[in-house]
């Protein structure tokens, strides 16, 4: 392969040039990355990597993580340079308004961005999410006579990246996994934002991937030819192991004021950037690009043009020959979901009372039916979550086809590589554990409805059922903050059938995250509703479950566990009262003004929430006048049953709020244990 270095060198040199100008322009951003890592990016853009701009989503490109995502002006630069649909115009605008170069790479913002990378670490765990993809698409979609799919997926990170969490943990399963197809760049230059790197770590990174079962090599990061050896090395080893190269490079490069310390990683270099260009050799013109790098650029665009296309004949060819997994490939891409995924769920025999987390593994089974690239995984917890796919085998580096996986106690590399394989776009990934042990998911999820990834958690456990484990396990805030996260779908289901809802709205949303929030205990199974009710009931997010039979009085609300006492409540309380299931708040809040005012008439003002939780959301859908039940305390060690009973979450309770029972001053009087937020009575 030609490797033509002065013109590469002359690449580098101009992408430190846009960094430069672009960060002085914004009068914000990092230089220290975009810099150092120059030469880097010049052999990886203009020599390594397999790409076509034209096709930026084409499914056998290799992809480039930049986990290290302060660094963006790198990936920006690159981009522009190998001819991504990134103007020289939208350099200028760099971190402004409505410009597709944010302060931080967004996925689906900017053609060649792989994935939404900032938060320190992530983006190695999103790496190894699509290697993980990549060894399973590989397993069923090539075939003898057609190699459809042989890319690498290549991270860059940083100090940074490393020091965090979730980078150990994906990088401990990606060894375990024997994830060859990725390959780990460490720029390391010793320094961290604050200090040199000395100061927070003395570690010998190298030997910790050792450790975890990489194949280590360390290279001079400026030295391209070396560089691309290393790298080249790291893509034809097929041994089992993913390569993690350090590369030794100096920060800021370029500036030599800051060079080499802490205070090039920022903007701390611009008020140097008039003379390090001169050094440097770029003319008085800002947004400097030569005509060289220009040509070299577009020749090599002209190859990777060329290779995409000797590709697509194969693709064409392995198409006529594959009919069946040409249809599950090309509908797996655009996130097809059976239109009859209901009806392929059979009805809960009547009068059974089962866990909603129960009720979910068998609805599960039969969505992994209906859809072979459904995947579930588990954080060591499959016995306790439920979600055991049966008859598929596990994922691991004997069996790429198995669909379980087993990430071990691992919720932060969990939620981060799951985020990697829907990134990827071939399957549609699960993830579960104790609802309690979400928040060691937060950041994951969180970018996952930044990003409007279609993945599904399933978080079991979910209230202080919990029991005899005591506070530590047992949810009361989790459900609401989760609430909180903008495009997250939270379902908390009643019952089995709204279990069965709930699954097929997971795997129907296409834009964003939906949770899955389960009960450990068993619930009864509101035979009084009928199935379909419940099932679109939750596709709608809130629904009538039981209508009044005479004019309408009050309003009992609550969602999973706690419906049963609204029905139970309803009966005492007489003809007068409705019973709205409100399963999903996001969905309902989603569906017509119209809809919501027939569940819910805004003449009607006496209304009672219960939810085993925080009360403080509940207060849009009750109103001033309404009244939340709910648990404002952490929970208590003892059987579930008694902890329900002690905190309030009883009919009784809501008989008792529903009736009005109240002080001269307004407060009802109920155990401190309920949660009465509002001082109005509400009758």
């Amino acid at each position: 392969m030609d490797f033509n270095l002065p013109l590469l060198k002359l690449s580098a040199r101009d992408a430190r040039g846009l960094a430069m100008d672009a960060v002085t322009k914004a009068a914000s951003g990092h230089l220290g990355l975009p810099l150092g890592a120059a030469d880097v990016g010049a052999v990886l853009f203009g020599q390594a990597l397999r790409f076509n701009p034209e096709v930026p989503r084409w499914i056998n490109r290799d992809r480039f993580v930049l986990s290290a995502g302060h660094g963006s002006m790198f990936l920006y630069s690159w981009l522009h340079l190998a001819g991504y649909n990134l103007p020289l115009e939208q350099l200028k605008q760099f971190r402004q308004l409505h410009s597709i170069t944010p302060g931080h790479p967004e996925f689906g913002e900017t053609d060649g961005v792989e994935c939404t990378t900032g938060p320190l670490g992530q983006g190695v765990g999103n790496a190894v999410g699509m290697a993980m993809s990549g060894k399973m698409a590989m397993a069923r979609f090539n075939t003898a006579e057609h190699t459809l799919l042989d890319y690498h997926v290549v991270a860059l990170a940083g100090d940074g990246c490393l020091q965090e969490g979730v980078a150990a943990e994906s990088a401990s399963f990606a060894g375990h996994m024997g994830l060859d197809n990725f390959i780990l760049i460490y720029d390391s230059n010793d320094v961290t934002l604050d200090a040199a790197a000395s100061k927070s770590q003395s570690e010998d990174t190298a030997l910790r991937f050792k450790a975890y079962g990489f194949d280590v090599e360390t290279v001079d990061g400026h030295d391209m030819e070396a560089f691309f050896a290393v790298f080249e090395r790291a893509k034809a080893a097929k041994n089992g192991r993913p390569k993690f190269i350090v590369a030794r490079t100096q920060i800021g490069r370029g500036i030599p004021e800051v060079a080499g310390t802490c205070k090039a990683h920022g903007e701390g270099g611009v008020k140097f950037v008039s003379a390090a260009r001169k050094a440097l050799g770029l003319p008085e013109e800002l947004f400097y690009v030569s005509p060289e790098v220009r040509g070299y650029f577009a020749e090599h665009k002209a190859k990777q043009v060329a290779a995409y296309n000797t590709w697509l004949a194969t693709y064409t060819a392995w198409k006529a020959a594959n009919a069946e997994k040409a249809q599950l490939l090309e509908g797996a891409l655009a996130h097809m979901t059976p239109a009859d995924l209901s009806a392929k769920i059979p009805a809960f025999p009547a009068g059974k009372k089962v866990a909603t987390r129960s009720a979910g593994g068998e609805v599960l089974q039969k969505i992994a039916e209906a859809m072979p690239l459904v995947l579930s995984g588990s954080a060591d917890l499959h016995g306790s979550t439920k979600n055991l796919i049966a008859g598929v085998g596990d994922f691991d580096r004997e069996n790429p086809l198995g669909r379980n996986i087993h990430w071990g106690i691992r919720e932060h590399a969990m939620g981060a590589t799951m985020n990697g394989i829907a990134y990827d776009g071939f399957f549609r990934v699960s993830g579960a554990t104790f609802l309690t042990f979400s928040d060691y998911m937060r950041p994951s999820v969180r970018l996952a409805a930044l990003a409007k990834l279609p993945v599904f958690y399933i978080w079991t456990h979910d209230s202080v059922a919990v029991g005899e484990d005591g506070p530590t396990h047992e949810p009361v805030e989790t459900v609401s903050s989760l609430r909180l996260i903008p495009n997250l779908d939270v379902i908390r289901p009643a019952d089995a059938e709204e279990t069965a809802g709930a699954y097929v709205a997971a795997l129907q949303r296409k834009d964003g995250p939906t949770a899955l929030s389960l009960s450990r205990q068993d619930l009864p199974l509101l035979d009084s509703v009928p199935v379909e009710t419940r099932r679109q009931g939750v596709l709608k997010g809130g629904y009538i479950a039981k209508k009044e039979t005479a004019p309408l009085e009050r309003i009992l609300m609550a969602t999973g566990s706690e419906l049963q006492h609204a029905f139970t409540a309803a009966e005492t309380l007489g003809a007068g009262t409705r019973v709205v299931s409100l399963p999903c708040f996001e969905r309902f809040d989603r569906q017509p003004q119209a809809y919501r005012d027939e569940v819910l008439p805004p003449s009607c003002r006496a209304r009672i929430a219960m939810e085993a939780g925080v009360t403080a959301l509940w207060h849009r859908y009750v109103g001033d006048s309404g009244r939340v039940i709910g648990i404002d305390r952490f929970g208590m060690s003892a059987p579930g049953d008694t902890v329900l009973r002690e905190l309030g979450m009883t009919a009784e309770h809501f008989i008792k709020v529903a009736q009005g029972v109240c002080t001269e001053n307004g407060a009802c009087d109920l155990d401190d244990t309920v949660a009465l937020v509002d001082a109005a009575c509400g009758t």
